[in-house]
């Protein structure tokens, strides 16, 4: 008898554990298909641009929020060699050095709160954000992670003294709330999604 519930107990388990895995391709499926379909719907954007500060934009009338990195605001100070100095202004002149050098191509498909556009930009084969992370005037946020480390290695930007993190000075001077669980299950999404289209499993 004993052997007979046992052998129940693990069937059981094993159809439970299917149902869930079958549960989770189907919802991993149908995101990747909203996501694809949002992909589609996607903008690619040229023109006159102007820069509100280190990672804000404007390009061809469109309110543009560079993708994957957060730079010290406009008004933030940090601090280098014992000396106080204006990072925010810094991290703005490094963005409109980098947008002088050509044609600004922005691609995007989502929007954040304020309703700017989330985009990737580039000037030639110079990808805006990796290119302010690399030069130390703008932290990784989801993307850019190794790039960071390297600039924080080699002490460029902020990381040549010390800083608040643009978030922690926006919730103290703006009073924005820090990201909670909505950001995170933001990049948890983010995460499923690689993984499923195979950026994520090594393909």
């Amino acid at each position: 008898m004993r052997g007979r519930r046992n052998r129940r107990t693990r069937g059981r388990r094993s159809i439970r554990f299917m149902d869930i895995l079958l549960t989770l391709l189907l919802l991993g499926g149908i995101a990747l298909l909203v996501d694809r379909v949002q992909r589609l719907g996607g903008q690619t954007l040229r023109g006159d641009v102007i820069v509100h500060d280190g990672d804000t934009l404007t390009l061809a009338g469109e309110r543009i929020r560079l993708e994957g990195i957060d730079a010290p605001e406009f008004q933030q100070r940090c601090t280098s060699n014992g000396k106080d100095y204006a990072c925010g202004r810094e991290a703005l002149r490094a963005l409109r050095r980098l947008v002088a050098g050509g044609e600004v191509t922005c691609e995007g498909y989502q929007r954040d709160r304020y309703d700017r556009l989330l985009a990737r930009c580039r000037v030639h084969d110079t990808d805006l954000g990796e290119a302010l992370v690399a030069a130390g005037w703008a932290l990784a946020y989801g993307d850019y992670d190794a790039v960071e480390a390297e600039a924080r290695r080699a002490q460029r930007g902020i990381w040549a003294g010390s800083f608040e993190a643009p978030r922690d000075w926006r919730e103290e001077h703006q009073g924005e709330p820090r990201p909670g669980d909505g950001d995170l299950l933001r990049r948890l999404w983010e995460w499923l999604m690689g993984w499923f289209s195979g950026e994520g499993s090594g393909t």
